[in-house]
């Protein structure tokens, strides 16, 4: 007599179990289960993510092309932050991911800690330099008269506050890393939607509230991640489904904290030198008008909302591989770097076929500036034509990065952005007088590059033997 087998949980059960987070092993759970059980909250995080993203600048544009210009410029300077954010969270991930697959939640719990660390410490000359000289850094990017005079206090508010934004990308490195993607996800959730109610209240006034114009964008972005941090913090120390800080563990180890400083450096080149191309980029825009840079700017808001779904199944990616290689599995570990890259393929083309469709309509969304509306269609347009291959590089470099070789990356990043797309794009903008078509041009020819070279160099298999 034959026993049956038990019945496969429903569509319905497993997306429960995703949003709520389980404690499940990722190492021996099934292949499928295990990237549903982590892609979906990483998804579902980056897509009110990029909502917020979204959504703040269709505030910020109703105040005019010059305040969209301010956000734009002032983040080229916080893109450097987020290079060492998103590099450090790269290492964190890696290293977590690694102790948690190794069974050793001691060490994945003081690794948490020494990252928690290097983030505030790090913060601290941003915080400087933004406060202090916030004109002098949106004069050298060329602002216009308007932005000078009205958005030094944005500046001020988003780099004198950068100690959230460090917090918020390493501490939830930390739960991505450990399998708890769920609480990740509730934190962004929380964090950006309290962002959203605020931004009108603060930019527009309300009641009792002045209107502050761009700065309160600014100001309620600040609350809404600050918030998010409290509760990081406190789940943190109440500990989730794989991962608890214990007070006894609340100590400076530096051997831990070197390994971890060691592994992001590869991680937060390849980010600066990504963030540093942009700034390149942006002050070729600058240079052209600043309806050319409102324009970019709501188009690369555009595209962080669309391909923020993309980069959290490529999260998983960087988790199931870390925490497998961890467990000794690393050909389960390229099972799932190929399974999530069909998928993200897939939702890539999708939007490539939107974007080409309905780029001009996309963009008079957020303004009804013909210039603006047609220098943004264009970039999504063009960008278009890249996502097939960019959906598969996605994966890949995630790949690399769970791994713990962040160092390939950097310098695959090297040579396609510094030493291809920011000449090609100088060359074909004001060489060539493109204007900001030869911008956009670049940004395709660099990333499609970028793209097929890293993924042939996954197919060979060196990320395996890497250790963190």
């Amino acid at each position: 007599m034959t026993t049956a087998a038990p019945p496969a949980a429903s569509l319905w059960s497993e997306l429960r179990d995703a949003i709520r987070g389980t404690g499940a092993d990722y190492t021996a759970i099934p292949l499928r289960r295990a990237v549903f059980l982590l892609a979906v909250p990483m998804v579902l995080e980056l897509v009110l993510e990029s909502t917020f993203a979204v959504v703040d600048i269709w505030f910020v544009a109703r105040l005019g092309p010059s305040a969209v210009a301010t956000v734009g410029l002032t983040e080229t300077y916080l893109f450097l932050l987020y290079a060492i954010a998103m590099g450090l969270a790269m290492a964190v991930t890696a290293t977590v991911a690694r102790r948690v697959g190794e069974h050793k939640p001691e060490a994945a719990a003081i690794t948490a800690v020494q990252a928690i660390w290097i983030a505030l410490l790090a913060s601290v000359p941003f915080a400087v330099v933004g406060i202090v000289w916030a004109r002098e850094l949106l004069a050298l990017m060329g602002g216009d008269p308007w932005t000078l005079e009205h958005g030094v206090g944005y500046m001020q508010w988003a780099l004198g506050s950068n100690a959230v934004i460090m917090l918020l990308f390493v501490i939830n490195a930390i739960y991505r890393g450990a399998g708890d993607a769920a609480i990740a996800m509730r934190v962004l959730w929380v964090a950006n939607a309290l962002n959203i109610v605020l931004d009108p209240i603060l930019i527009f006034g309300f009641g009792p509230v002045p209107a502050m114009g761009v700065e309160g964008a600014a100001i309620a972005t600040t609350i809404g991640r600050g918030t998010g941090v409290l509760m990081q913090l406190w789940i943190l120390f109440r500990g989730g489904k794989h991962i608890r800080v214990l007070a006894s563990q609340l100590v400076w180890r530096g051997d831990i904290l070197r390994n971890i400083v060691r592994t992001s450096l590869g991680g937060v080149g390849q980010m600066i030198i990504g963030m540093t191309s942009w700034i390149f980029l942006v002050r070729i825009l600058a240079s052209i008008g600043s309806d050319a840079v409102a324009g970019a700017t709501i188009a690369l808001r555009m595209l962080m909302f669309t391909t923020m779904p993309a980069w959290g199944m490529s999260n998983a990616a960087a988790t199931l591989v870390g925490q497998n290689l961890g467990a000794g599995h690393p050909e389960r570990a390229e099972s799932a770097v190929w399974r999530i890259g069909w998928y993200n393929m897939a939702y890539m083309v999708a939007v490539a076929v939107l974007f080409f469709v309905f780029h001009d309509r996309i963009i008079a969304l957020f303004t009804a500036d013909p210039e603006v509306i047609a220098v943004g269609g264009e970039w999504l347009r063009i960008v278009s034509y890249s996502f097939f291959v960019y959906g598969w590089w996605m994966v890949a470099v995630q790949a690399f990065n769970g791994a713990g070789d962040t160092v390939t990356p950097t310098w695959i990043n090297l040579v396609f952005f510094w030493f291809m797309q920011i000449p090609l794009a100088w060359w074909l903008a004001l060489h060539l007088d493109w204007g900001s078509s030869g911008v956009f041009w670049a940004v395709f020819f660099s990333e499609t590059s970028v793209g097929l070279f890293t993924l042939w160099l996954f197919s060979r298999g060196s990320w395996k033997s890497a250790q963190v």
